[in-house]
């Protein structure tokens, strides 16, 4: 593929996904609200997902999207509706318009965060049970992706990306971390696919204390998964202590997202 288009570049996820899907001939075009400075093969459009005649404009001449732009966290509805489901809406039609021929859609564990241990490993099928306003944005995402697969041929992949950072932050991240290479792999595979028509696949690497989630639909796209976790097990139990399994973050797929802290009424 010669041109991609990354929305959502300048976050955590995007940031770790440029050098990681550059290639020799390929353009990368980054997407953000924020002042992005491109790299060799890169160019930088500076819009919101909200803008649809910004958006397909920036849709032109491009082979696929990577869509990671939006609301990263809980927020109050107005905001998640706005950014994350309108925002998503316009991106889904922004490459309708402008002829983009295949949509990789960043969801989340969260569109599924309220499944327990007794579900795992979860399958890419599962029903859907968000755990926030947020968690309910990827599952409209998911939504408009099927409308748009169906309706209008495109190829649409749905990522639910379990915990993508540099290194694992907290002993959860131990079974949910998705390494920065193993997420270039990943959507690497999803860019690169023969007529995947519409899927849904899990973000995770081959971490030791995983088998929360199916990686049966990812390796189906050709995503193997190198990296481990428990490479960082030891450094995080000297800084945060032994793992309690009664801790009520591993209550649920979605962790923290599913405590009451988040209840609309704390937002």
């Amino acid at each position: 593929m010669s041109t991609i288009l990354i929305t959502g570049a300048a976050g955590g996820v995007g940031t770790l996904l440029r050098p990681r899907l550059a290639r020799p001939g390929r353009t990368l075009r980054l997407l953000d609200l924020a002042e992005l400075t491109p790299e060799a093969g890169e160019e930088a459009v500076r819009a919101s997902v909200t803008d649809l005649d910004a958006m397909t404009e920036a849709c032109r001449g491009v082979e696929a999207v990577v869509h990671l732009g939006g609301q990263a966290t809980e927020a109050p509805w107005e905001r998640i509706l706005e950014v994350n489901i309108n925002g998503t809406y316009t991106v889904f039609e922004a490459a309708r318009r402008a002829g983009v021929p295949r949509v990789v859609f960043a969801s989340s564990n969260h569109a599924v965060g309220f499944h327990t241990p007794a579900d795992y490993p979860l399958p890419e099928h599962v029903t859907p049970l968000p755990d926030t306003y947020y968690g309910v944005s990827k599952v409209a995402g998911e939504g408009l992706g099927a409308l748009y697969a169906h309706r209008y041929g495109m190829d649409v992949i749905c990522v639910r990306i379990l915990s993508c950072f540099p290194e694992p932050t907290n002993l959860r991240a131990l079974s949910t971390w998705l390494s920065p290479d193993d997420a270039g792999r990943l959507f690497e595979a999803c860019l690169t696919v023969p007529d995947p028509g519409l899927r849904i696949v899990y973000g995770v690497s081959a971490n030791t204390r995983g088998n929360w989630v199916s990686l049966e639909g990812a390796r189906a796209l050709g995503y193997e998964p190198l990296d481990d976790a428990e490479a960082y097990a030891e450094k995080l139990t000297a800084e945060l202590g032994p793992l309690d399994p009664q801790d009520p973050v591993f209550a649920h797929l979605g962790g923290p997202f599913t405590l009451p802290s988040l209840d609309a009424e704390n937002l």
